[in-house]
C-alpha cells in the first residue's frame, strides 16, 4: 500500500502510517527499530532496496530524508514536506516513508524525523554518501545509538578517515570497516590454529582503500606489530601477510569469492571470502547497535599485544 502526500506534516504522515496498518492489518508492534537514512534523491532507490532487504532480518520504520531544492517567491525554494508512504509488501517486512524536504524544513530535518520514531525504540541513522565531519554532532546523528557511515562513498576516503579519528563518538561505524568482517573472523582463526607470535604484518589492497587502512590499524593495534601497506590492483583488500618465526601467515584473495589460507607447514586451503551486498552489511550492523569497540580500535590504535585477537 501507497499513499501519496503534497505539502503536508510528519502529523499527517504518521495519520497516514496508522491507517495504512489498519488497512492491511498489520500492528507496528513487530518493528525493532527505526532506521533514518539520509540520502540525495540519485541515490536513494538503492538505499531503500537495501535497507528494505535488511528488514526482512530486522523488521524496522525506515524514514528516507531527502533535501530537494525548488523554486518559489524571489529564486528561494517554499518550505514545503512532500512523503510517500508505504505499508505492507512496498516496504518489506516494516514499513518505508520518503520524506522529500524543501526550503527551510530541509534544515531541520531532525524536527519532522522525531515524531515519527517508533516509541521505545533503538534508532539508527545512515548516511550512503555524504555524511557530517561529525555524525554526532548532526541533529539527526544525534537521534541515533548508531550512526553509520561509508568511507567508500567520498571523494577523498583518506581525508575522511582522519576526521573519522577526530569526531569518533561511541555508536559511530563504518561499512568500510563492516566489509572487513570475513577477513577478521579468518585472521582470528589463522592465528588460533598456529599459535605463533606475529612480528610483522602486510596488507595489500587497491590504492586509497579506506577498508585497508582500517584493517592495518587494526592488526598494529591487535598485535603490537607494524603493518606495511602495499599497493595491489585490487579489487579492495586482496592479501594479508602475518611474518612469524616459523614462516609466514597468509590470506590471499586477488579477485572472486574465494581466497586461500597458507600456514606454516600445512598444505593451502580454500575459504569462501566473498563480497558482500550493502543489505548483508546493513543487517549485520543492525545485529547489534552497542558501541563498536573494534572499530574504535581501528581507528584510534589503543590496544595492546596482551589484548587477545579477536573480531
Amino acid at each position: 500500500m501507497r499513499t501519496e502526500l503534497t505539502d503536508t506534516t510528519a502529523g499527517a504522515v504518521e495519520r497516514a502510517l496508522a491507517q495504512g496498518r489498519r488497512a492491511l492489518g498489520t500492528p507496528a508492534v513487530g518493528m525493532v527499530l527505526t532506521m533514518a537514512i539520509v540520502t540525495d534523491e540519485e541515490n536513494a532507490y538503492d538505499a531503500i532496496k537495501a535497507a528494505e532487504d535488511a528488514s526482512r532480518e530486522h523488521p524496522s520504520r525506515t524514514l528516507v530524508v531527502i533535501g530537494r531544492q525548488g523554486r518559489g517567491t524571489h529564486g528561494r525554494p517554499r518550505p514545503r514536506l512532500d512523503a510517500e508512504v508505504r505499508v505492507g509488501s512496498e516496504a518489506g517486512t516494516g514499513e518505508t516513508v520518503v520524506l522529500r524536504m524543501y526550503g527551510e524544513v530541509s534544515r531541520h530535518a531532525d524536527s519532522v524525523v522525531l515524531p515519527l520514531l517508533l516509541p521505545d525504540a533503538p534508532v539508527v541513522v545512515w548516511w550512503p554518501v555524504d555524511a557530517p565531519d561529525n555524525p554526532a554532532k548532526d541533529p539527526l546523528g544525534a537521534l541515533a545509538q548508531r550512526r553509520i557511515t561509508d568511507l567508500y562513498a567520498v571523494e577523498n576516503p583518506m581525508e575522511t578517515l582522519g576526521k573519522r579519528v577526530r569526531s569518533y563518538a561511541p555508536g559511530d561505524t563504518d561499512l568500510a570497516w563492516t566489509r572487513l568482517t570475513l577477513w577478521r573472523s579468518m585472521l582470528a582463526a589463522a592465528l588460533d590454529q598456529a599459535r605463533m607470535e606475529v612480528t610483522s604484518a602486510v596488507v595489500e589492497a587497491e590504492a586509497d582503500n579506506p577498508a585497508a587502512e582500517l584493517l592495518a590499524r587494526w592488526l598494529e593495534a591487535r598485535l603490537g606489530v607494524g603493518a606495511e601497506r602495499r599497493v595491489s590492483d585490487g579489487p579492495a583488500v586482496t592479501t594479508v601477510r602475518l611474518d612469524t618465526a616459523a614462516g609466514e601467515i597468509v590470506i590471499d584473495r586477488p579477485e572472486g569469492p574465494v581466497a586461500t589460507l597458507t600456514l606454516p607447514g600445512q598444505p593451502p586451503r580454500t575459504l569462501a571470502l566473498k563480497v558482500r551486498s550493502t543489505a548483508e552489511l546493513i543487517a549485520e550492523e543492525l545485529r547489534r547497535l552497542d558501541a563498536d569497540e573494534m572499530y574504535a580500535i581501528a581507528l584510534t590504535g589503543e590496544a595492546t599485544k596482551e589484548t587477545p585477537v579477536h573480531v
